[in-house]
């Protein structure tokens, strides 16, 4: 018998079905992925089992037993935990406030906060993950992003005897962790595992999938496509599953056209903890950055973009002297940037696609450059939008309505707005979903063969391999070596980023 059973689940956004009939089983001990494109209907069900959502219709059932989930508080009572992809933390409280978000903090004397309890509880939920390098007595603020994420994984671990704890739901669990930290919390999900626990796991990420899951449910356009035990499907039918189409290739084939003269140079350019650093780029090529989390990717491209003070050194773009003082001077010489976290960086999700795609070319999409004309911006934002292959109702829509592929499209369509000489892009496709993936690679080439030069920042090794033309190497906030993408393996780079002497070939 299942330990969970999802049946005949139906959902409909005014008259427009999200979910058709889905039907989901998870075993007791087991890891399950839930797989499928941006816009499969995965959020919905996740919605839905968290109590967040009433679905239309549904059979759900635990140890055979049907149960209605009314709320997220009776989700929790049920033994459900959530860690979504989005943060949603409280940047000015503590890690462990964080950790017992949403949970009745300890007491004494059942009025006042028993602080050094809620610490030390913190603290436990976070060795259980073997994170000894976070004080639960921190600010969230002052955390990087990949530490506020084992945050919020963390609070998933809390130890609640009231409610123990029988499904873990994971939606991009590593999208923002090294590969050290995903190692960790892997061995985490084994071990839930041995001990009779279960996960469902979303992750765009399919070799990651493969190797962790021992399930795998996908879903397409609301509907279940199939299930499956994991070893007897491969990486190319799990993709075709999700897409309903195959895909010979993962990227898209190089650039025809070879790289021109220099469109950037760099020399001996220090901001914050980068120290002196010097290359070149040529029109139409794709440079990578590889490095271990930390070593100095991020604040590169923040000073080129100008959002990163420069402490010395001197850059030239087409030629010319460039050194922005804030990114509205970047913007202006023709640098656009696409951030690595869309949703805080990149987009206002409370705003429509239009004034989303227009934002850094207001003055360009003006009267006289003082009157905007929402028609022509909405015009404007359509023609990109179409060049980015953004599926939408129209540029009318909220950003936040949008799945997360499509809105990194927008995001893309807004650094494209003023045709820039230079693009730099920050994890471009974390959170996206294979289909959206290769859209988002074929826009980047069709970029290079119009003569754009592109930095591109990743901790996807076989992206940097598959995309760019060379990838530089960081390592402690500098530059240590530049090699040719071509040719070029996996386990050599990640050698390099450690530091290491390439292995033979």
């Amino acid at each position: 018998m299942s330990f969970l059973s999802l049946d005949n689940v139906q959902k409909a956004y005014a008259g427009v079905p999200a979910l058709r009939r889905v039907s989901l089983t998870i075993e007791a001990g087991e890891i399950h992925a839930l797989m499928g494109e941006n816009g499969a209907g995965k959020s919905t069900l996740i919605k839905i089992l968290a109590g967040v959502v009433a679905p239309d219709a549904a059979d759900i059932r635990i140890d055979g037993k049907p149960v209605s989930i009314g709320s997220p508080h009776e989700a929790h009572r049920l033994g459900f935990r959530f860690i979504h992809q989005e943060f949603n933390v409280v940047p000015a409280l503590s890690v462990a406030e964080n950790i017992f978000m949403g949970r009745r903090y300890p007491t004494r004397a059942g009025v006042l906060v028993d602080w050094r309890t809620l610490n030390a509880t913190a603290r436990d939920a976070l060795e259980r993950l073997g994170i000894t390098h976070i004080d639960p007595r921190r600010k969230m603020a002052q955390l990087s992003p990949g530490d506020q994420m084992l945050v919020r994984i963390s609070s998933a671990f809390l130890s609640e005897p009231d409610a123990p704890a029988r499904l873990y739901v994971m939606d991009e669990p590593t999208a923002a962790l090294t590969r050290d930290e995903s190692e960790r919390l892997f061995r985490v999900l084994r071990e839930i595992r041995s001990h009779g626990g279960s996960v469902l796991y979303v992750s765009h990420r399919l070799d990651e999938v493969m190797a962790l899951c021992d399930r795998a449910t996908v879903m397409r356009d609301g509907e279940t496509i199939d299930t499956g035990r994991m070893a007897d499907i491969t990486h190319d039918d799990l993709v075709a599953l999700m897409i309903g189409r195959k895909v010979a290739d993962a990227y898209p084939p190089p650039a025809t056209r070879r790289p021109g003269g220099t469109a950037l140079g760099v020399r001996d350019l220090s901001a914050g903890d980068l120290r002196p650093v010097s290359f070149s780029l040529a029109e139409g090529e794709i440079l990578g950055i590889a490095g271990l989390s930390g070593s100095g990717q991020r604040e590169l491209v923040r000073a080129l973009f100008g959002d990163l003070p420069m402490r010395g050194g001197s850059i030239s773009l087409a030629g010319k002297p460039y050194r922005p003082f804030s990114p509205a001077d970047a913007w202006q010489a023709g640098v656009a940037y696409v951030p690595r976290e869309r949703r805080s960086e990149g987009l206002m999700l409370s705003r429509p696609i239009f004034e989303n795609v227009t934002l850094a070319q207001l003055s360009r999409q003006s009267f006289g450059g003082s009157f905007l004309t929402p028609r022509a911006e909405q015009r404007f934002a359509a023609g990109l939008g179409a060049d980015v292959r953004l599926r939408s109702t129209g540029p009318r829509q909220l950003a936040g309505e949008l799945s997360g592929g499509n809105q990194q499209k927008v995001v893309f369509a807004k650094a494209l707005s003023g045709n820039p000489r230079l693009l730099l892009l920050d994890e471009p496709t974390r959170g996206v979903d294979v289909g959206a993936k290769f859209d988002i690679y074929t826009i980047i080439r069709d970029m290079t063969e119009k003569g754009m030069a592109v930095i591109l920042v990743s901790s996807d090794l076989p992206e940097l391999i598959g995309m760019c033309d060379r990838i530089a190497v960081m390592r402690e906030g500098a530059i240590t070596e530049i090699v040719a993408a071509a040719g070029l393996r996996e386990d050599d780079l990640l050698n390099r980023c450690y530091g290491r002497a390439p292995l033979a070939a």
